[in-house]
């Protein structure tokens, strides 16, 4: 059984990842309304209701707009850690117990066939994480909305046949643009997002022979276009000296596009 992902959505108006198996398949974030998030599913069919679980790596709206709705309409058990839940609850409606989990950060859980590993970010929410996931030897890793990337985040994403790593700016096009100083601050600071260059900086010390497909995402819809991220990560580790295109290949994420069904083999 291989595992096989989509990026379902990626930017700064919404965010959701699927990952699964035959066995187990997994939700991360459902930053979409309801709506949308059944019509992501429906573009790689996939039937929501096979769904085994969500997985939640921070509070922000761009994350969970669409969670509660959607784990109600499919009966969908939801896994955060305790400050996340706190965070959140008073934006996602109800939920029953029977529907709430907690996941620690810097855990590895199991889940059917698929091992799930959270680490910690930093970024300006209660307590974000994300995840890396294993089945049979093969290996994704998910990580967006992060500040900067620590020698312990890049270890632990180390490895990875696939990557869905964060491309969220270009720092000229946000500095000239029309956010307040203190959005840009915030955005350009240690719990913000990682730019372009940092992108291809951070990825230098990740890329290993595993890697074989490298997914830009969350990009800014002001302050960043697909061309542009692709080219500044993909001239910058031209730089360091690897083959892009050869050794690995670079691929678009889209905010309202799911990325086509990938299988890890």
């Amino acid at each position: 059984m291989t595992l096989q992902f989509s990026v379902l959505a990626s930017g700064s108006s919404g965010n959701a990842f699927y990952i699964g198996t035959e066995k187990e398949k997994i939700l991360v974030d459902a930053g979409l309304s309801g709506k949308e998030m059944t019509r992501l599913f429906d573009e790689i069919n996939v039937d929501p209701h096979s769904l085994s679980k969500i997985l939640v790596t921070h509070e922000h709206s761009d994350h969970i707009k669409g969670l509660g709705i959607f784990a109600r309409k499919y009966q969908l058990p939801i896994y955060a850690n305790e400050k996340t839940w706190k965070a959140m609850e008073s934006s996602i409606g109800k939920i029953e117990l029977d529907q709430k989990f907690i996941f620690h950060t810097e855990e590895t859980r199991s889940f059917g066939d698929i091992d799930v590993e959270s680490f910690a970010v930093s970024h300006d929410a209660a307590e974000p994480m994300f995840y890396t996931f294993h089945h049979e030897g093969k290996k994704v890793a998910l990580v967006t909305d992060l500040g900067y990337v620590s020698e312990r985040i890049k270890k632990t994403v180390q490895g990875a046949d696939a990557l869905v790593f964060e491309a969220n700016h270009d720092v000229e096009m946000l500095r000239m643009g029309r956010y307040p100083w203190s959005v840009k601050r915030r955005i350009l600071g240690d719990s913000g997002h990682v730019s372009n260059d940092d992108c291809a900086i951070a990825l230098k010390d990740i890329i290993d022979n595993q890697t074989k497909r490298i997914y830009l995402a969350h990009l800014s819809k002001d302050n960043n276009m697909k061309d542009l991220a692709r080219m500044s990560v993909h001239n910058g580790l031209h730089d360091f000296g690897f083959a892009v295109g050869n050794d690995f290949t670079l691929h678009d994420t889209d905010p309202r596009t799911p990325t086509p069904i990938f299988e890890v083999v």
